[in-house]
């Protein structure tokens, strides 16, 4: 047995690129995307990523350099995803909901080499590129256009589909060197003036994407509607997913209830993603009739409220709920539902759904531990700890923060969230808290530091705290709570201190509601306690929140 090992043979690089490949073989002539009146085939769509991929090889991207996107859920943005690794490049999606200054920021910590922008973003994306510092070598720009926005005019060799036309569809792609070179950048939603660049390599991306589709017990030919932003975690691996399985992929620009349900109605749809914000939004949907068959929704993040579930579930949704971070890729914490829970009353059911759960088959294993020992906590359900991870989807790491790294991958094997929880006897787990102070906005986590740091620029402003307070549409909301100098002598309202946040903030950022403060709570060493500010917050009358915008 000793002799035996690796060969060339048995040893290549696990990707998800060949997958496309595959179904390519397999289900050519079966549909791939559908948007508005267009759809390609399996075949078209393998073709059209080894054209693109072609291309941008023949504009000098190499291997390891980043390509940014900044994109809705179009089929330029689904075929991206395979393109540019298959070019060798390093694909990094961006939020469109982030302002110019983030973006700018995030380009130049990438150093991205070239962004893709849809159309509707090309003034968003032209302010960020001219905030960048003057020595800093702008990215060339390629723009995504369709026929219903070509109000915008662009020659046609800086477009998406001219790089198209131009590539060899015969192109041998360019597989990894390794399974453990880079393929993803992903930013998580921590300060912009010091952006956390999560990088995935192509071993793990494998891994979680068939992680997703074994949990989820997704079949093959699933009609899949992409509700979830695919620059969410790469829309938490199901690009490649539905390339796995041989499924149709549903893209919509934008969307609302009403135009989710007539898509439902008109492809078919099985299978969608979303945070419980969406989930709302069906419930909550005027004149809706129970769905002619089922359709499996994923969520993640804070679980649904239980009148939300109920109500999802009457009209034919079959909701399930995990846990997944842009450092594990996807997710690798599910309620992994037992069949014999159905029989329990609602309100136990919602409880059980509200547990985050046990750790998906892709993953080695989870636990939650003391910090400070380093030994696992009770299973009682009520014992805190932190949630770490163990397992091959893991992030290789941060980009250019050897520090962070160092911290979040520990030498005792773990990765640790920053999550706080507890473990249940039947070994599932439920978080408590975030020892972040990250708060999730429908769907989007927002780092309660960068709202402060805006407040605290604000020069009636004295003290600043953000904390998350609950939002029965939204999941959670930021709310503020503010003590103002007593020297100053124009002191500003709470409203025009949510408009001053707007005006500096992306919109879903600013705080929804302002309190303030003659002083905020302090423990004795004078750290402000936002265990005292969440409880206010939970406590403030729906009549307090100002109005959505």
């Amino acid at each position: 047995m000793d002799l035996l090992k690796p060969s060339a043979a048995n040893s290549s690089p696990l990707t998800p690129l060949g997958f496309l490949e595959r179904t390519a073989t397999v289900y050519g002539d079966c549909v791939s995307v559908v948007y508005n009146d267009l759809s390609y085939t399996w075949s078209q769509t393998h073709r059209r990523c080894l054209q693109l991929a072609s291309s941008l090889t023949s504009l000098g991207i190499k291997r390891g350099d980043v390509v940014s996107v900044v994109a809705p859920n179009v089929p330029a943005m689904y075929e991206l995803h395979f393109a540019v690794p298959m070019a060798g490049a390093i694909l990094n999606t961006i939020n469109t909901r982030l302002d110019a200054r983030t973006i700018s920021i995030l380009l130049r910590h990438a150093e991205s080499k070239l962004v893709f922008v849809d159309v509707l973003c090309r003034s968003l994306v032209l302010d960020a590129i001219s905030l960048l510092p003057p020595a800093t070598q702008s990215p060339l720009l390629f723009f995504i256009t369709e026929e219903a926005n070509e109000m915008v005019a662009v020659d046609d060799d800086r477009t998406y589909e001219g790089l198209i036309k131009k590539g060899d569809p015969s192109f041998k792609w360019v597989r990894p060197e390794n399974e453990w070179a880079p393929m993803i950048l992903n930013y998580t939603s921590g300060t912009t003036s010091a952006p956390k660049g999560v990088v995935h390599c192509h071993r793990g991306i494998f891994i979680v994407t068939l992680n997703s589709l074994i949990d989820w017990s997704v079949p093959k030919h699933p009609i899949y509607l992409w509700t979830l932003p695919m620059f969410h975690a790469n829309g938490w691996t199901f690009p490649w997913g539905m390339a796995a399985v041989g499924g149709t992929n549903i893209c919509l620009r934008k969307f609302d209830a009403a135009a989710i349900y007539r898509a439902i109605h008109k492809h078919g749809v099985t299978h969608m993603c979303g945070a419980p914000v969406v989930l709302n939004m069906l419930a909550n949907a005027p004149n809706v009739q129970p769905l002619p068959r089922p359709v499996h929704f994923l969520t993640a993040g804070a679980p649904p409220p239980s009148a939300v579930l109920l109500r999802t579930e009457s009209l034919g949704f079959i909701v399930s709920h995990g846990f997944g971070m842009t450092e594990t890729g996807g997710i690798v914490i599910s309620c992994a539902w037992k069949s014999e829970w159905n029989r329990f009353p609602a309100t136990e059911r919602a409880r059980l759904k509200a547990r985050q759960g046990v750790r998906t088959i892709g993953m080695t294993a989870i636990d939650v531990i003391d910090p400070k020992s380093g030994e696992s906590v009770r299973r009682d359900g009520s014992s805190i700890g932190e949630i770490v991870l163990r397992g091959g989807c893991l992030m290789l790491g941060y980009l250019k923060e050897p520090a962070a790294t160092s911290v979040a991958l520990s030498d005792k094997g773990w990765f640790f969230t920053g999550d706080v929880g507890v473990m249940y006897p039947d070994g599932y787990v439920q978080i408590k808290d975030r020892s972040k102070d990250v708060i999730i906005s429908g769907g989007e986590n927002l780092s309660s530091v960068e709202v402060e740091s805006v407040l605290y620029t604000n020069p009636a402003v004295n003290e600043a705290a953000v904390v998350a307070r609950p939002d029965e549409f939204w999941g959670e909301t930021p709310c503020a709570f503010v003590s103002l100098k007593k020297s100053s002598t124009q002191k500003p309202s709470e409203k025009e201190i949510v408009e001053y946040c707007r005006a500096r903030l992306p919109h879903y950022m600013a705080p929804k509601i302002v309190v303030i403060m003659d002083e905020l709570p302090k423990t004795s060493t004078g750290k402000i306690q936002k265990f005292v500010l969440r409880d206010m917050a939970k406590g403030l009358n729906s009549s307090q929140q100002l109005s959505r915008i």
